[in-house]
């Protein structure tokens, strides 16, 4: 019998100071039985980064056709298309291709300075692309914060994420290798 991915919800408040976003949500997410928890709780943490009403959660990592997360306009057209990990490059094509955005977050900081230098310049081909990176000190702060039921609030400013719930608070800074233009 195959294993069932375990159900995590989250209520999150976020007031993104930088795009002048303010949006309260319930969210659920489905964490694959393949999926580590710190990947889970980045897939939440590039939710909160581009918050936004339409913004939604794919079936991930049991979809290879799909991204992780995506916000569609009112055409069925895709106007964000959210990635974790070390894509390869035919991955990162179809995504800027069918999405006018793209943010791309890497992790595992070994593997990830690798992948970097190997494709940085095949990602800059593309100008609806953002690469961001999370290094492994602060993915693990991150990850206190899972539980199976969430509630947190987050403040963007200056590209700084200060997250909080009850008990944790943790102040988050992606480098932006490739910024979004």
């Amino acid at each position: 019998m195959a294993l069932k991915a375990t159900i995590y919800k989250a209520v999150v408040n976020v007031a993104d100071l930088d795009r002048n976003q303010f949006l309260d949500a319930s969210l659920t997410l489905a964490r694959h039985p393949s999926e580590t928890q710190e990947r889970m709780m980045l897939r939440l943490l590039a939710w909160i980064k581009y918050a936004d009403e339409r913004l939604q959660f794919t079936r991930g990592l049991s979809a290879e056709d799909e991204p992780e997360a995506w916000r569609h306009n009112d055409h069925l057209g895709i106007d964000l298309w959210i990635e974790l990990g070390l894509p390869d490059e035919r991955r990162i094509k179809k995504a800027c291709t069918q999405s006018a955005q793209v943010a791309l977050f890497a992790y595992n900081q070994r593997a990830a300075e690798i992948w970097w230098q190997q494709n940085k310049s095949k990602c800059a081909q593309f100008n609806n692309l953002a690469v961001w990176y999370l290094d492994d000190e602060q993915l693990a702060q991150l990850s206190a914060f899972a539980s199976r039921t969430m509630t947190l609030q987050a403040t963007i400013q200056d590209g700084a994420i200060w997250l909080s719930d009850a008990e944790n608070n943790l102040e988050i800074h992606l480098a932006a290798w490739q910024p979004p233009v």
